[in-house]
């Protein structure tokens, strides 16, 4: 008996975002810019005797070190793709980075908070001309990394399908790029959030400036806060929601299984579906068949789902369904 060659029924786990490396890049950009910005804003605090500055600094410094979790699941995630000691390749590690820089724009969020009511127990001397200024900058530097890092959620899509059939399974690979990711957006919000507490603080700074309420400065730090926590919720939830396999709210994948699947002989007795990386899903089927066919006769029906990038298929023989 010849040897069968199973290449052609084997295949990879790559469930990266298809922007995954334009993403990546532009993150280390933005990193560069708000680096550079939180240098210049340090150096000209202490020399100018700032306090502002200096402030705003070290808060852009919480951003650029949040954002590095990004670029570091970014490039770690794409060193090891082809690891098989990841089962389902590394696309969900971006779901962690964006549950981890969560984390930390929740506890930015409450600094926030606790410095702004600090402040309205204790106001200090504002020099609103010079922190205006800052704002300003700080603002335009934000609105640039914050363009930058927009998911413009391609709608593109290109797949390739490779076939594994076998008497207990099927599996299936169709590449989608229009999804969120999880790792972007966290470092879109760390930006946004940057964005809305300079905006916040120009317009205290000058409610503060025309009619001398240095009340309004602390009052916003504290929107700001509540804002920014609301948003760092929002992506807990998301990601740790993909972390835990749990089926996806957006689109109704197991409905359109169940629908292309079942008929008067086939009846799915068993449905697992969970997100494996940005548009990539995988899902384990068992079947039972009065009148079984083989696994890639099912895996065809499956096809036309494009957010379907892994597919497992059992088939059992039953006697009659009911």
């Amino acid at each position: 008996m010849s040897a069968i060659d199973i290449s052609a029924y084997t295949h990879g786990h790559n469930f990266l975002g298809s922007n995954h490396q334009r993403n990546e890049r532009r993150v280390w950009l933005v990193i560069a810019l708000t680096a550079s910005m939180m240098v210049i804003e340090i150096a000209a605090g202490t020399i100018y005797g700032s306090m502002a500055l200096v402030a705003d600094g070290w808060h852009m410094s919480t951003h650029a070190g949040a954002m590095m979790i990004t670029a570091l699941t970014y490039l770690y995630a794409r060193r090891h793709v082809g690891d098989p000691r990841f089962t389902f390749g590394t696309g969900k590690l971006g779901d962690l980075g964006g549950f981890a820089s969560a984390i930390v724009l929740a506890l930015i969020a409450v600094l926030i908070g606790w410095e702004s009511l600090m402040r309205l127990a204790s106001p200090v001397e504002i020099s609103f001309e010079q922190a205006i200024a800052v704002a300003v900058i700080g603002l335009a530097v934000n609105l640039i990394c914050a363009w930058l890092l927009k998911d413009d959620r391609s709608h593109h899509h290109h797949g390739h399908g490779h076939g594994h059939n076998r008497a207990s399974g099927a599996h299936d690979h169709d590449h989608q790029s229009h999804a969120q990711d999880n790792n972007l957006r966290a470092a879109y919000l760390h930006v946004l959030a940057d964005a809305l507490t300079s905006i916040l603080a120009i317009v205290a700074l000058l409610a503060g400036r025309s009619y001398g309420w240095h009340w309004a400065d602390p009052v916003m730090g504290i929107v700001g806060a509540m804002v920014i926590a609301r948003w760092s919720w929002g992506l807990i939830l998301d990601s740790g929601a993909v972390l835990l396999d749990r089926t996806p709210d957006d689109e109704d994948l197991p409905g359109e299984i169940r629908q292309a699947l079942e008929n008067e002989n086939d009846r799915i007795a068993d449905l697992h579906v969970w997100q494996v990386g940005p548009g990539h899903h995988a899902t384990i089927i068992s079947l039972v068949s009065s009148k079984p066919k083989e696994p890639s006769d099912y895996k065809t029906r499956l096809a036309q789902i494009h957010a379907l990038s892994h597919v497992t298929i059992e088939v059992e023989r039953v006697n009659a369904l009911p």
